[in-house]
């Protein structure tokens, strides 16, 4: 069997009101930190009878490491994490897309940008629009950027509650597509969730900020909204969030317990100490049937804590 066809554990023929995701980027192994958003999206997806799927999010070839997607995979299926249908690769995806920006464009939400990042900074912290009234002027290498208003975006996140966020003050007109031609974050994810009709997100408190980017470009798009939770990341002992640029251990796939033990203790679950020798999928089913999106920490981020 293709690590990338999992079979899930339900049939989609299942009436379901939840679908839910956890979508890594293949810049390395999976982590601890990795290990929190894998399990707090799995096990809120589980508890309330949905469907969990696993897209990879592999945008940005420059930063990525070659076989870790597979990798990936493995370390989720040696711990259990069994997935619906099949993986999702957004490197296959350019033409969808590349057809979002041409609609945004015909509709003159979107235009092209050759502002540099030097550029940018010295004229202040948020992009100025300098480029919005500039079109037949460009002829270099551009960025696309999405026109945005100064309406506040709020939205409701069941762990973090209310968020307001005004665009033009904050981040300004975002990009959708590199000046190197590679396509952002922003508008990949919104297109994916969307089309694989995700209706829950849980994801780490790193992604809150740029929510409302997402929630803009749903509306432009008339997309669904879907419910956000965003767990605290975990950071190491200077302050950083937990990743391969700051050097975090790899999971470990020959004792997959041990982590998800202490995983689920971070997650707000009190799993009883029996279980700490017990399969991972005895704690899994255990932290499916306590599950309670709720005992989560408020905060942004969480301390380091000894494997």
């Amino acid at each position: 069997m293709s690590v990338s066809d999992h079979p899930g554990s339900r049939s989609s023929s299942t009436p379901l009101i939840y679908i839910g995701r956890f979508a890594p980027s293949p810049t390395g192994p999976l982590h601890f930190g990795s290990l929190l958003a894998a399990l707090a999206s799995y096990f809120d997806a589980r508890h309330h009878n949905g469907r969990w799927l696993v897209r990879m999010e592999d945008l940005d070839p420059p930063r990525e490491i070659e076989g870790a997607a597979d990798d990936i995979l493995r370390t989720l299926e040696a711990y259990g994490l069994h997935w619906d249908g099949s993986v999702r690769y957004q490197s296959e995806r350019h033409d969808h897309y590349q057809a979002l920006i041409k609609q945004l464009s015909e509709q003159q939400l979107a235009y092209r940008c050759q502002c540099s990042r030097q550029q940018i900074a010295e004229r202040g912290p948020v992009y100025d629009g300098f480029c919005r009234d500039r079109q037949n002027c460009i002829d270099r290498p551009h960025a696309i950027r999405v026109k945005t208003d100064d309406q506040p975006i709020r939205f409701n996140d069941r762990i973090q509650g209310t968020q307001q966020q005004q665009l033009q003050q904050h981040c300004g007109d975002f990009v959708i597509r590199r000046k190197d031609k590679l396509f952002a974050y922003q508008l990949a994810v919104v297109c994916d969730d969307a089309e694989q009709q995700i209706t829950h997100i849980v994801r780490g408190s790193d992604l809150l900020d740029s929510t409302p980017r997402q929630l803009y470009l749903q509306q432009l798009l008339g997309y669904p909204q879907p419910c956000y939770a965003h767990i605290p990341v975990m950071v190491n002992e200077q302050g950083q969030k937990l990743s391969k640029q700051t050097y975090a251990t790899a999971l470990d796939k020959g004792q997959p317990h041990i982590a998800t033990f202490k995983a689920m203790q971070v997650l707000g679950l009190q799993p009883p100490a029996s279980l700490a020798q017990e399969s991972s999928t005895q704690l899994l089913q255990w932290g499916i049937e306590h599950w309670n999106i709720q005992a989560l920490p408020k905060q942004l981020t969480v301390p380091p804590i000894e494997l």
